[in-house]
């Protein structure tokens, strides 16, 4: 009969424990409800050790927070093959696969949370925003957008968060339909802004030439002449 042994972790594979483990409790309260003694607990060790590993909560809620957004930026990435339509509907599912897991922490996250007016938070937010606007630049194949593209670009990642924001409270309409809503919304951008500039018309006129006729873009298309008729 042989005993179990507690094996002992170094100091990253604990930080790293330690990370995971807020995460978790993270995803199902808001970070300002979460206790260092309860991630200890969780964690399976004493409070003085957490404080051994992080100065603070804060520290903690950092790392545990670098560590969801770059999983979350990652979420954009997507390769450049087939219809724009369906690789931005693919995104969006995966971008809601995040938000459903981790309810109160992302909503912390975007409206504020122990960490509110952390020089690091905020860069942290910034990164995502930014990996998202490069990644959907890269689906359209532009390297150097005009001013309007940015303006829509940046304006559509906006409205994905504000979405997913009011989604989280109640959650009345299906995410489904959501994640097809804001594809949509995203044709509808760029529709409205290449109505009004030739250089963003350029842009569009091949991406909806390469959509199907049973895609988001399509589709859209097909509920606004129903609606106009």
């Amino acid at each position: 009969m042989t005993t179990g042994v507690r094996r002992r972790m170094g100091v990253e594979e604990r930080r790293q424990q330690l990370i995971g483990v807020a995460l978790e409790l993270f995803a199902r309260r808001s970070p300002d409800e979460v206790s260092i003694d309860e991630i200890a607990a969780a964690a399976g060790i004493s409070r003085p050790l957490v404080y051994h590993y992080f100065p603070g909560k804060l520290s903690l809620y950092e790392a545990a927070l670098k560590r969801a957004s770059e999983d979350l930026a990652g979420r954009f990435a997507e390769p450049r093959e087939g219809p724009l339509g369906a690789r931005l509907l693919r995104v969006m599912r995966r971008y809601f696969d995040f938000v459903d897991e981790h309810g109160p922490g992302f909503s912390a996250l975007m409206r504020g949370g122990p960490a509110v007016g952390s020089s690091t938070t905020n860069a942290l937010i910034d990164s995502v925003r930014q990996a998202a606007y490069e990644q959907i630049l890269s689906h359209l194949g532009v390297s150097e957008p005009p001013a309007r593209l940015e303006l829509v670009v940046r304006s559509w990642i906006s409205l994905a968060e504000s979405t997913a924001l009011i989604w989280l409270d109640g959650r009345r309409v299906p995410r489904e339909e959501l994640q097809l809503q804001l594809v949509e919304d995203f044709g509808a951008l760029l529709a409205v802004s290449a109505a009004h500039d030739e250089e963003m018309a350029g842009l569009l006129r091949p991406l909806l030439g390469r959509e199907p006729g049973d895609g988001p873009f399509a589709d859209l298309v097909t509920r606004l002449v129903g609606l106009a008729s």
